[in-house]
């Protein structure tokens, strides 16, 4: 015969309360607590920077603890550049340095694209190339200005020649590292789909090493800049390194820091268009940001 036991008693929460396991692990939200988001823009926070120098630097321009033959004033740089851009100076100087820097960069991102391309997808290409490359990254591409005036002579061959060079190293090295750091994995996971050697290239390694390309062409466009300084000094007649020279011959400081401050911009202006390449070409790749 068979006893039946009736359950025990159960507490019954009652309606709309926590279990106590969820109590033990979910704090109790208090009042005010909500984060509220950044009031003040992101443009505006990161112009605090060179506002504050450019304060700091006319206080001491103001008090004489910057003579005017060694810096010039804020406001002289400004008058100055005023001055080059009415009479057409500053804009035909910004021109012929701009051509020099696109030719360059054309022709070095060529080079270097397409040695990364033959020494990163073949065994073959990578024992002919490699080695000879990272040999000549070592010499100081500004120690090249003699010989190449000597074989290209002092026009704009040369200035083009030093761009060029600076522009291929840095191209050749970071798409080349970014070729060899695609996964094995995602090679295998192509093959086992059924795609050939061209389809590996074209839909796998290439997408692979496109971060590594942007990170490349970012050095690429700073190295260029660099070069154009040097290079406009080959016997130049024109451009903003030319501007320089003759600045520096008659100790005019507020010319050289307005040939300076558009090199920046100008640097600034190319680091933001490739930037936005990056967003446009790499959405698939979602990074971290920051907090």
């Amino acid at each position: 015969m068979t006893v039946d036991h009736a359950p025990p008693d159960l507490p019954v929460a009652p309606a709309g309360a926590k279990p106590p396991e969820l109590e033990a692990v979910v704090p109790a939200a208090g009042p005010g607590k909500r984060s509220s988001p950044r009031s003040v823009p992101r443009w505006l926070r990161r112009t605090v920077g060179p506002l504050l120098l450019l304060v700091l630097w006319q206080v001491l321009s103001s008090t004489g603890v910057l003579h005017p033959d060694t810096l010039a004033s804020p406001g002289s740089v400004a008058r100055s550049a005023g001055d080059l851009i009415a009479d057409g100076t500053l804009p035909t100087a910004m021109g012929v340095s701009l051509q020099r820097v696109a030719v360059g960069l054309l022709i070095g991102g060529v080079a270097g694209t397409a040695l990364a391309l033959a020494s990163g997808l073949s065994r073959l290409g990578e024992d002919l190339i490699d080695a000879t490359v990272q040999m000549l990254r070592t010499v100081p591409f500004i120690g090249l200005i003699p010989l190449l005036i000597i074989w290209l002579g002092i026009g704009e061959a040369p200035k083009i020649a030093l761009i060029a060079l600076g522009v291929a190293f840095h191209l050749y090295l970071n798409v080349y590292a970014g070729i060899r750091g695609v996964d094995e994995q995602l090679i295998e996971a192509g093959q086992s789909l059924g795609l050939g050697r061209w389809g590996l290239v074209r839909h796998v390694i290439l997408p692979g090493a496109l971060p590594g390309a942007m990170t490349g062409l970012r050095y690429s466009l700073a190295t260029a800049w660099l070069a154009l300084v040097f290079g406009e000094s080959i016997n130049a007649d024109a451009g903003i390194g030319f501007l320089m020279n003759q600045a520096r011959e008659f100790f005019r400081t507020d010319v050289i820091v307005v040939c300076l401050v558009v090199y920046a911009f100008l640097g600034l202006l190319a680091d933001a268009v490739v930037r936005t390449l990056e967003r446009l070409l790499l959405q698939w790749r979602p990074t971290f940001k920051g907090r």
